[in-house]
């Protein structure tokens, strides 16, 4: 695949995710969307979107429950693209949900691979690929990065890294969707800054690829170290997504984290 076929694939299940024209990604205009369920969606999400904010740079499509129409547009169209995605601008969209039990919850930035500068990064310590067989015993805290429980049956595909024998360091990516697998890395503490993720990274991005599957990466914008080896593993930056969730749906998360 070249550069553009990848984009395009993306911004092809970006428009089925958020029930949109995939032209509207390259438009200087801001597009507003109503959110509905499509079988054909990323399988995390949760649909239909109460708001969802999405930008490949040039614009923000956003899709929403329709009676939250009005304040999204009002948003977007208030403040600079960027500035929508950040704060002190993300408290107004948030005061805005208040009234109605919701609140901004996700932030997150997408890669995609540049098929010019991926490469199979070399790896100190035996690799292997792996398959959804070999996930059985794999689904620890150890590797949740990796592997998700919740969605077993949609880890497809993985690289792991062995030192005599033991599983130091995993790729592993999910089939979210029909053309795109979303990559998550874990390595093992005493066995970081060895290269091992990026050498793990790049192996599967190659071997998601010769599938003609569109890999892709996520992680948040402070997440530092993950963003640094999505970029030495041949990934770049791509879209943006930020999602408005219920309160409860937030509190949980919060609470999952004490």
């Amino acid at each position: 695949m070249t550069n553009k076929e990848i984009l395009k694939i993306a911004m092809e299940q970006s428009a089925i995710d958020l029930q949109c024209e995939v032209q509207a990604f390259s438009q200087t205009e801001n597009v507003v969307v109503s959110s509905k369920c499509s079988s054909c969606a990323r399988k995390y999400l949760e649909l239909p979107f109460l708001c969802n904010l999405v930008s490949y740079g040039s614009n923000i499509v956003a899709s929403a429950s329709p009676q939250y129409r009005e304040i999204v547009e009002s948003y977007i169209s208030k403040y600079e693209l960027s500035h929508c995605f950040e704060t002190p601008n993300i408290y107004v969209l948030n005061e805005a949900f208040a009234p109605f039990g919701a609140k901004v919850c996700f932030m997150a930035e997408y890669f995609l691979p540049d098929v010019n500068q991926l490469k199979i990064l070399p790896c100190q310590y035996e690799t292997r690929v792996l398959g959804s067989n070999d996930f059985a015993e794999l689904y620890t805290h150890e590797w949740s990065n990796a592997l998700c429980e919740k969605r077993k049956e949609l880890d497809v595909l993985g690289v792991g890294a062995y030192d005599h024998g033991r599983l130091i360091g995993l790729a592993a990516c999910s089939a979210d969707c029909d053309t795109m697998w979303q990559i998550g890395i874990d390595v093992l503490p005493e066995y970081r800054r060895q290269g091992i993720a990026a050498a793990l990274t790049s192996k599967l991005a190659a071997e998601i690829l010769n599938r003609d599957k569109v890999p892709f990466y996520c992680c948040a914008w402070s997440n530092i170290k993950s963003a640094r080896n999505a970029m030495r593993s041949g990934f770049c930056p791509s879209w943006v997504e930020l999602t408005v969730k219920t309160n409860e749906f937030v509190e949980e998360m919060n609470t999952k984290g004490k």
